[in-house]
């Protein structure tokens, strides 16, 4: 898995690259993981400008901006938190793309109608912000390892379009 999330970052990297544009995350549930990967891309410097990992909500509140309201109303996972999270890391990172996630690796920690799996991923993309759902299944590691390989297609297919 590793290997092919590897090719997946060098693949956003050149892409952002070519149409020289900068990247930043906001995560939580990989806890770097994504960031890691987008770093261990020789040349990554040139379009990586940061990431935030915020992993309990006074984080993703006090230096992402995501409305107390938002987390109250819908939960830390939800569409509603990830747009958020992307569009505050855009913001204080600079970033022309931006990717967050939130979600739950497990093994405990499911919600109502949110089991063990269960990710949301917001995408910035040049100041237009929409999110997607990802339902995965395995171990806490698979689903962080998967949700870091989305992050990396979803990069892919925002640049790409």
């Amino acid at each position: 898995m590793a290997e092919c999330n590897s090719e997946l970052a060098a693949q956003a990297v050149a892409l952002l690259k070519q149409n020289n544009l900068k990247l930043c995350f906001a995560e939580s549930l990989t806890g770097g993981m994504i960031s890691s990967g987008i770093v261990d891309v020789p040349g990554a410097s040139s379009v990586f400008n940061g990431s935030v990992v915020s992993y309990v909500n006074d984080v993703k509140i006090r230096v992402l901006g995501v409305d107390p309201d938002v987390i109250a109303e819908n939960t830390e996972v939800s569409y509603e938190c990830s747009e958020q999270m992307a569009s505050g890391a855009a913001k204080i990172l600079s970033a022309d793309i931006a990717i967050s996630v939130t979600g739950i690796a497990g093994p405990g920690g499911d919600m109502p109608g949110k089991p063990v799996g269960t990710v949301f991923m917001g995408i910035y993309n040049r100041g237009e912000v929409s999110s997607v759902r990802l339902d995965l299944t395995g171990t806490r590691d698979e689903i962080r390892h998967q949700t870091a390989a989305e992050a990396f297609k979803k990069i892919i297919e925002t640049v790409g379009a």
